[in-house]
């Protein structure tokens, strides 16, 4: 596969894909996180890689007086000791990206630790390598010049080359992208830069590394560079670079005493890594569980290893057959190991995780709703804060609206988490948007200063993994209720303007993991052109759609809710299906619409309907005629198999929405109100609690109400209306399909 005549022309290609890789690992690094990390991460990267260090090489020197050695491996055990110790943190953000790990709290303390023992390690092997270039020099000369060489490079760059590439930047138009011409003067610029390091003496992935960390990470530049430099050397040019790496791996060459020395040496540094971490326990604050899992993420072996163990191969610090050992053993096996491992111990954390009920129906009616909203842009803003506003925010029942910006990761490594406080402070350029947004949140905060909090956050992940801090955030926040966005959105003239799988993927994966009831908004606020403050409306019209089920029961817990808002007109349907008839579904479910329908008996916004169908046919019909009456429509998510929804769901396209919130949903139904579509708390997928609490528990005399135990009669299917001589009953509507 690999002729002798082919090697030339591989090796360029790697030289170029490992030198464009460094470059992009320099992008990506955030600078400025680099030096401030924070106090946990200082005392794991100063702890790991000293102690790393010190023990391993006090190891080798002990191998080596001790144990009879080939005089080439005793001279590479220092080499390999030290490259033990390194905790390179590209190696850790790779292997955590892609075991979904990034995100977590372990995840983000093990890369801002490695981030910190990268400045360390850069110090370390800068000096070290200065002093190796001033002993080859003999004049007094050369040797200034080799020392001074690499920091006038390294001023020249933070004091000329950077800001001069922040201040082309700043010329250029407001929100036009990147053009072809900024990523070919890069490109020059590159070049330019490995051949200075290789004229000043130093190794030409010293200056693309350098000149990577001087490009402002994130976009407009550097999230720009990184999707130019994804595919060709991502998926290409570095893969050629491992690939020549593999074909210089000869295991035949490797003998017995070489092999058990090397790993001891290996094994023992995992093991040490491992054991700082369970010591230092006490001044971190962390758990050992949770420093064993820390300790196997800053044991990840990735490129930098590979990078090091060739360039020490070219520079005979090592030999074929200790090159065959630590590629095999160091980078191959160790990951083989710590991958398994790590999954293991967070999969025991999330089963572990204690729960609490977080849901609408089980919710003191005076306690605090904690909302959380989640944004991707502008667009879904004014529906999302209309749907606040009607929450009916008082202070015997406030409300506290957890903010939640989505950003996605592009441009740089590691994810970020903001927290905005009442200053914007020091906030990345990618995350821009997040403070129009944020001002718009803030606005509704102080139309209802007495009754509303709002605390607001911002996340900048990879989008795959952009669920994972949603629910942490929400979990983290004791969110009740969370509300995420649709992955569609609409234009003025009825068409589907924008669509994103990836945002629909994230809905699914919060649906699964929520540590709360999550709502999904499909939002046509642009249809209705319903934009403006509620309160400064004529009204706001909202249906809520009840068949039964627990996510039925949720959506009427919230529409309880609802409709305590002077300006919100609440309509609800209850679809019941003819001749058929479960008396311990049908007794819990009038329980629940008995006790909203008492609480708004002197409600002249609140209307109850009955509608009773024969099948999903009759169903679809009656939810087609809902057209434009509503500005919203809430709806749970799943219905228990209901006979109602037999066909309904065969053309679904969205099934995180379920099948009535899909159909609401269709571009082919003509509604034009906004859908709600709500689902109860679940862990693990399983309800918390199935018990079907009624909405409202007491009256305002503190007793139970009178008509919670007088339910409707029912007959063949049709309800009947409770006789009464009170004038103050809402209004009440009885529908029937009277299709053959």
């Amino acid at each position: 596969m690999f002729p002798t005549r082919s090697v030339m022309a591989l090796e360029t290609a790697a030289t170029f894909g490992v030198l464009f890789n460094l470059f992009a690992i320099g992008v990506e690094c955030d600078s400025k996180r680099m030096f401030r990390p924070g106090k946990k991460a200082i005392i794991i990267g100063i702890s790991v890689l000293i102690s790393s260090l010190a023990l391993n090489m006090a190891l080798a020197m002990l191998m080596r007086h001790f144990i009879t050695l080939d005089p080439h491996l005793a001279k590479a055990l220092p080499t390999i000791a030290i490259s033990q110790s390194i905790v390179g943190f590209p190696n850790t953000c790779s292997l955590l990206k892609e075991m979904q790990m990034l995100n977590t709290d372990q995840g983000r303390l093990a890369t801002s630790a490695a981030m910190f023992c990268d400045i360390i390690g850069f110090t370390l092997g800068a000096a070290g390598f200065i002093q190796l270039q001033m002993e080859k020099e003999h004049s007094i000369e050369r040797k200034m010049g080799s020392a001074l060489s690499p920091l006038i490079l390294v001023i020249f760059t933070i004091y000329f080359v950077r800001p001069a590439i922040k201040k082309t930047l700043k010329l250029r138009l407001e929100g036009k992208s990147i053009g072809e011409n900024y990523f070919v003067c890069v490109l020059i610029i590159v070049l330019a830069y490995i051949l200075a390091a290789e004229t000043i003496g130093q190794h030409f992935l010293f200056g693309a590394l350098l000149l990577g960390m001087a490009i402002p990470e994130g976009p407009p530049l550097g999230s720009a560079l990184i999707r130019k430099l994804y595919y060709p050397v991502g998926k290409i040019l570095y893969p050629v670079f491992l690939t020549t790496s593999g074909l210089k791996t000869d295991i035949f060459t490797i003998h017995f005493k070489t092999l058990w020395v090397i790993s001891i040496l290996i094994f023992f540094s995992v093991l040490l890594k491992i054991a700082v971490m369970i010591i230092i326990t006490r001044y971190t604050g962390l758990t050992i569980h949770d420093s064993v899992i820390i300790g196997l993420m800053l044991n990840s072996r990735g490129v930098c290893d590979v990078v090091f163990f060739n360039l020490w191969r070219i520079s005979k610090a090592l030999s074929d057959e200790h090159f065959a050992v630590v590629i095999t053993i160091s980078v191959i096996l160790v990951t083989v190991i710590i991958t398994p491992l790590l999954k293991f111990l967070i999969g025991a954390i999330e089963h572990q995780t204690p729960t609490k009920r977080r849901t609408l129906q089980h919710s003191r009616p005076d306690s605090e709703l904690r909302i959380m909203v989640c944004v991707h842009d502008l667009q879904s803003v004014p529906t999302m804060i209309n749907l606040l506003e009607a929450s009916n925010a008082t202070e015997q029942s406030p409300i506290g609206v957890i903010g939640l910006v989505l950003i996605e990761l592009v441009g740089r490594a590691a994810p970020l988490l903001i927290t905005h406080n009442h200053s914007p402070g020091d906030i990345p350029e990618d995350a821009s948007i997040s403070l129009q947004i944020i001002n718009a949140l803030r606005q509704y905060e102080l139309a209802y200063e007495t009754c509303v909090t709002l605390q607001p956050f911002t996340t900048i992940t990879h989008f795959e993994l952009m669920h994972e801090d949603i629910c942490r955030v929400a979990l983290d926040q004791n969110a009740t209720f969370m509300i995420v966005p649709f992955h569609k959105h609409w234009e003025i003239d009825g068409s589907i303007g924008t669509s994103s799988r990836t945002i629909q993927n994230i809905n699914s994966k919060v649906i699964k993991k929520a540590p709360c009831s999550v709502g999904i908004l499909v939002d046509r606020g642009i249809l209705k052109g319903s934009m403006a403050i509620l309160n400064n409306q004529g009204g706001y019209h909202i249906a809520v759609v009840y068949i039964g089920g627990p996510d039925d029961a949720e959506s009427l817990a919230y529409g309880a809710r609802l409709a305590r808002h002077q300006n919100v007109s609440i309509t609800l349907i209850r679809f019941l299906m003819f001749g058929y008839d479960n008396a311990r579904e049908r007794k819990l479910d009038n329980s629940l619409i008995e006790a909203v329908r008492y609480e708004n008996s002197t409600n002249d916004n609140f209307i109850y309907e009955e509608r009773v169908t024969r099948d999903g046919v009759g169903l679809s019909a009656s939810l087609r005629t809902l057209e434009d009456r509503f500005d919203l429509i809430v709806v749970g998510r799943h219905h228990e198999d209901s006979p109602l929804l037999v066909g309904l769901g065969e053309w679904s396209e969205c099934p995180e929405l379920g099948v009535v919130g899909d159909f609401l949903a269709s571009l082919d139904v003509g509604i034009i109100a906004s859908v709600l579509v709500v689902q109860q708390q679940r862990v693990r997928g399983k309800l918390v609690n199935r018990a079907m609490k009624p909405v409202v528990l007491n009256n305002q005399d503190g007793g139970p109400y009178p008509e919670m135990n007088n339910n409707n009669a029912v007959n063949n299917g049709i309800s009947t209306p409770r006789t009464s001589t009170s004038n103050d009953q809402p209004r009440w509507e009885i529908t029937i399909d009277r299709a053959n």
